[in-house]
C-alpha cells in the first residue's frame, strides 16, 4: 500500500499543481523512489489510494502495475484510508510505505520482511535513530527496545523515527468506528497488548515534507553516491 492522498501543504508553491508524490528528488518523482523500493520485492499486489489532484496520479502510474483507490469526498487519514484499500489489497497482513521519504542504505521492505514474526508481531515499524535522520528537527516517535518492541509516553526516550514504512496485520482496523483515522489508534492498541515491534534501519533517511527536505534528501542521496 503506498500511501499517495495527502495535499502535501507544508510543500507550498511545489504542491499548488501537483501531488506530492509526484515533487521530483534527484530527477525522479518521489513515488517513483518508492517504487522502486517495492519492485525489489516484488509484491503480488500493489495499491496506491488517491485524493489530491488524483488523475495526475494515475496518468504517471499508468503501466506499473499500482492498482489506485480514490478516497472520496474527503480524505481518510492513515488508518480510514487503508481499511478503505483492504478489498484491493484483499490480505490481512500488508506492507505500507509512505511515499514522502528517501532512503540511502538497504532496502527498508526487505529489512522488515527478514524479520518479521507473526507469531509475536502484530505490526513491524522500520524505525532510524535520530542521528539517521535528516529533513526532520523534532524529537523521535518511539523508544525501540532491548526485546524490539516499541513504546512512547511521556516516561519515555523518543530515541527512533518512524520511517514511514511497515508490516501490519489489518484486522483490528475493523473495530475501529471512526470513517477517518490515523493508525496510531491501531498502534496504540498493539503497544498496549506488547505487539507493537520495530526494526532498526541502519542507513540515512530523510524527511520530503518540505522543500527544504528535498533539497537535504538530495545532499543525502549525493553523500551517499560519493
Amino acid at each position: 500500500m503506498l500511501y499517495a492522498a495527502g495535499f502535501g501543504t507544508r510543500m507550498r508553491d511545489l504542491t499548488k499543481g501537483r501531488p506530492k508524490p509526484l515533487v521530483p528528488v534527484a530527477g525522479k518523482a518521489l513515488i517513483d523512489h518508492a517504487l522502486d523500493l517495492v519492485d525489489d520485492v516484488a509484491p503480488p499486489r500493489v495499491v496506491a489510494n488517491l485524493h489530491y489532484l488524483p488523475d495526475m496520479l494515475e496518468r504517471h502510474l499508468i503501466g506499473s502495475g499500482v492498482h489506485t483507490i480514490r478516497e472520496e469526498p474527503d480524505i481518510l487519514e492513515t488508518g480510514g484510508g487503508l481499511r478503505n484499500a483492504l478489498p484491493l489489497l484483499n490480505s490481512d497482513t500488508v506492507i505500507t510505505l509512505n511515499t514522502d521519504a528517501i532512503w540511502a542504505g538497504a532496502n527498508p521492505v526487505q529489512i522488515l520482511l527478514e524479520k518479521w514474526n507473526p507469531e509475536k508481531m502484530d505490526a513491524l515499524l522500520i524505525s532510524v535513530p535520530l542521528n539517521h535522520v535528516y529533513g526532520r528537527a523534532s524529537e523521535g516517535d518511539f523508544n525501540l527496545a532491548d526485546d524490539g518492541q516499541l513504546r512512547r509516553g511521556p516516561h519515555v526516550t523518543h530515541d527512533i523515527v518512524y520511517g514511514g514504512v511497515q508490516i501490519l496485520k489489518t484486522q483490528g482496523l475493523h473495530d475501529i468506528s471512526e470513517t477517518s483515522f490515523s493508525l496510531n489508534l491501531l498502534w496504540n492498541q498493539m503497544a498496549q497488548s506488547g505487539r507493537l515491534f520495530g526494526a532498526h534501519y541502519p542507513g540515512d533517511w530523510c524527511d520530503v515534507g518540505s522543500p527544504e527536505g528535498v533539497i537535504e534528501a538530495e545532499a543525502m542521496l549525493a553523500r551517499a553516491h560519493v
